[in-house]
């Protein structure tokens, strides 16, 4: 009896440390209670797909310029990499930190220092009627509401080159929508995006 009992438990362990090890390798969006969705905390062991600096959608007046680095999963980035699209609970982080000129030997240029914040996009359809949301966090941030849609899902909505992802920023992933025919070579045109809030 007590072989059977050490068994069992050892049999729930292994189930928990592989459940463990699978979220590790194909990591999904989290929520809590209040469908908030928790901070993904190992985004930066993601696949790396291009960053930016003081990109800005608005033509107005330029604000503090910050570095953008753009994230997503790696088992989603491995679907797209198939057919050009993006499966169901594929999640983008977008990492937002400050730069500087002046440090150390640098001399010119610009250099990434400080996090001031993430922003998230989430496809999920079970959660999001709309399929995709946009979600802000603090740069100590652990959960995040999802943002209204006049803000960031509008933008994407209007101009993102594959379905709602700016592709058109991702060089690498710009050559495979085009390969598989789902990059809309529209959406490069020069515009100005009226913005709510910039995302």
């Amino acid at each position: 009896m007590k072989a059977l009992i050490y068994s069992a438990a050892v049999l729930l362990t292994s189930a928990v440390l592989v459940s463990a090890s699978d979220r590790r390798k194909r990591p999904v969006p989290q929520y809590n209670q209040k469908g908030e969705l928790l901070r993904p905390a190992d985004y930066r062991e993601w696949i790396f797909l291009s960053a930016g600096y003081g990109m800005s959608y608005s033509s107005g007046p330029e604000g503090h310029e910050l570095f953008t680095n753009a994230f997503v999963q790696r088992w989603a980035y491995d679907e797209f990499a198939k057919s050009g699209r993006w499966p169901e609970r594929s999640m983008f982080v977008i990492d937002e930190r400050d730069a500087s000129s002046r440090g150390s030997i640098n001399q010119k240029g610009h250099y990434q220092t400080d996090l001031v914040g993430l922003v998230a996009e989430v496809k999920d359809s079970e959660r999001n009627a709309d399929r995709w949301a946009y979600y802000a966090f603090a740069a100590d941030g652990q959960t995040a509401a999802a943002m209204p849609k006049s803000s960031c899902w509008s933008c994407h909505e209007a101009h993102a080159a594959v379905e709602h992802t700016f592709v058109q920023f991702y060089p690498t992933l710009k050559i495979i929508a085009r390969q598989y025919g789902t990059y809309n070579g529209s959406r490069e045109q020069i515009t100005d995006a009226k913005l709510d809030a910039q995302n």
